[in-house]
């Protein structure tokens, strides 16, 4: 099989965009440069909002998003993976005209938890509120058969407040108290009765690392990546 180059199409945030990169390199087998794949990026952090188009009817991403998955195509990109949890959204709307396919994120969260985690039959879901409110991710994951449990009342307004700090530019809390907090949050999806814990935004793996739990946490970035290492015709390290 001949190898595909993997589109990025990033910045929303930026962080999370290097983070995916960074994951796609350490999970690709290869002993020099040469054997790495080809990996294109644009990274865009004009794109608007996401929650703020979902939840209060702010500015469409659609129209920059699909500048950038044109410019990915132009550049040689294969297809195009999206480190933005809350952007999968309008993944159905970019899809229809994109030119190029899209993996998606949902599909490859959920369809790891299955065969990987047969256990698990609830998660914990650390989202943005718009990704929770849009309800996409939730459908995809109950088609497997997962139930979902999400922060309530405080504990969701603590998530968007540590994820517009984590996006944000140095000088607020530090990671490490924001990642102790997002942890107390997960622990108490736990008692609720989560069996494993959804990095349901692309900036919550910043802070919360696969082993910082007592139940399995699901890195979408590195799932992401992951998959995006094998549809581009190599097996993921």
């Amino acid at each position: 099989m001949t190898e595909k180059t993997i589109g990025i199409l990033g910045g929303m945030g930026p962080e999370a965009t290097l983070d995916l990169f960074g994951k796609i390199i350490a999970n690709t087998p290869a002993a020099r440069d040469q054997e790495h794949l080809r990996v294109v990026i644009d990274s865009n952090p004009k794109v608007p909002d996401r929650t703020a188009a979902i939840l209060a009817g702010g500015e469409s991403p659609v129209p920059a998003m699909k500048a950038g998955i044109a410019a990915l195509k132009r550049a040689g990109a294969d297809f195009v993976v999206i480190p933005c949890v809350s952007a999968h959204f309008f993944i159905g709307e970019l899809q229809l005209e994109a030119g190029l396919p899209i993996l998606s994120m949902f599909d490859v969260t959920a369809d790891h938890i299955r065969r990987h985690h047969p256990h698990v039959r609830a998660v914990g879901m650390l989202a943005t509120t718009g990704t929770l409110k849009g309800g996409r991710f939730r459908e995809t994951l109950e088609q497997f058969g997962l139930a979902i449990l999400a922060p309530e009342g405080p504990d969701q307004e603590r998530v968007m407040t540590a994820i517009y700090e984590i996006k944000g530019a140095p000088g607020g809390r530090e990671r490490t108290a924001i990642g102790a907090e997002i942890r107390d949050i997960a622990g108490r999806l736990i008692q609720r009765g989560a069996q494993g814990v959804v990095a349901g935004c692309t900036e919550i793996p910043l802070v919360l690392k696969p082993g910082a739990l007592d139940v399995p946490v699901f890195d979408t970035l590195l799932l992401l990546a992951r998959a995006a290492i094998a549809a581009a015709g190599r097996t993921p390290a």
